[in-house]
């Protein structure tokens, strides 16, 4: 038996899923490393990471992995953090510069372009500041805690949750925690995965812990405690519900209809009473 290797993401949205590894017991069954989306992904994919919070539509390209379920980052609506950066009109663009450190915002992207917006744009991977991918190509999709700082009243904006909502009437799924299977056998048989990590994300969620989150992230975004708790509480959705499945499963079959995604696997998930058994 050994700790599993959870591959976090340093984010403000995850400040909530991790709130008992970073504050209460939880750490200690478990060794934690920090990194950006698209690493937590190649982590499960090359064996160096056991459980990772991954861009959703990373699931369909690494095998053997189960979904912990009920928790996740989504949105049913505005998200704030996911933004396409105009300095023309939609219709306009032609070159859009991508950070691909979440492959799932890319992926939502190439989507929303090719089923709604108005067909294939050319993406090119650049160094996420916005100043410069503008001075390169048309458009800039800018995610995480950075997207929460830009002035919008400078460029034209488009939320891409909040474009998806309006488009396919879906709440949209940006990452969840998801488990190698083949590491459920070494970890400590009374670990209970699936109420661990559900229960992190209540206490994460509640109204003292957000005091907490808000004051100290609102020093490192130089933005109010009072924007940090909205952008928590009102435009991330932290339920891996019915309708975010619904939504999810909808964005991977689009994704594979425009390629930005090879193949559609199976969604699997952690039995949440009993370690490592699945249900489909």
């Amino acid at each position: 038996m050994r700790q599993l290797r959870i591959s976090a993401i340093s984010y403000l949205n995850t400040a909530p899923l991790m709130w008992d590894f970073d504050h209460g017991m939880a750490a200690k069954d478990f060794d934690i490393f920090y990194s950006v989306p698209s690493s937590c992904a190649a982590a499960l994919r090359e064996g160096t990471g056991d459980i990772g919070i991954i861009p959703a539509i990373a699931y369909n390209s690494i095998p053997g992995l189960v979904i912990i379920p009920e928790v996740a980052i989504a949105a049913r609506g505005a998200v704030r953090s996911i933004l396409l950066i105009s300095r023309v009109p939609l219709e306009k663009i032609k070159t859009v510069a991508t950070d691909n450190s979440s492959m799932t915002s890319v992926a939502l992207t190439r989507v929303l372009f090719e089923k709604w917006w108005g067909g294939e744009r050319a993406f090119h991977s650049l160094e996420p500041k916005l100043t410069s991918m503008l001075r390169e190509c048309d458009a800039a999709l800018i995610i995480g805690d950075p997207a929460l700082k830009v002035d919008r009243s400078r460029y034209q904006v488009l939320d891409l949750a909040e474009e998806w909502k309006r488009l396919s009437g879906k709440s949209f799924v940006f990452a969840f925690w998801a488990v190698r299977q083949a590491a459920l056998a070494e970890m400590q048989p009374e670990l209970d995965l699936s109420a661990i990590f559900q229960a992190s994300r209540n206490h994460g969620l509640e109204p003292a812990a957000l005091e907490q989150i808000a004051m100290e992230w609102s020093k490192r975004l130089q933005i109010t405690p009072a924007e940090v708790k909205d952008y928590l509480t009102r435009n991330i959705y932290y339920q891996l519900d019915p309708d975010c499945l619904e939504g999810m499963e909808l964005f991977f079959r689009y994704a594979a209809e425009c390629g930005a995604v090879e193949r559609l696997q199976p969604i699997h998930f952690l039995q949440p009473a009993t370690p490592g058994r699945l249900r489909a």
